[in-house]
């Protein structure tokens, strides 16, 4: 009978420190959802192809290309 209660007493105790173990555990970040909210999208000045304005490339001018090879071609149509 004593080990039984002794089983029992050692499961409850586990059981309560495990369950305060994933109380202190923060939940996980959402990978790949930028900070800031969304940025505007703009269109390659070449082919029309939209971008994030992050990652727009700009011409002296301050022209939007979706590259680097667009933005050395120039504007116009390919």
């Amino acid at each position: 009978m004593k080990f039984i209660l002794l089983m029992v007493v050692v499961g409850v105790v586990l059981w309560m420190i495990n369950s305060r173990g994933r109380k202190a555990v923060p939940p996980p970040s959402r990978p790949g959802q930028p900070p800031g909210g969304p940025s505007p999208m703009l269109a390659c000045t070449r082919c029309g192809v939209h971008v994030p304005q992050p990652e727009a490339v700009t011409d002296s001018a301050g022209r939007p290309y979706c590259g680097v090879p667009h933005r050395d071609a120039g504007p116009g149509s390919a």
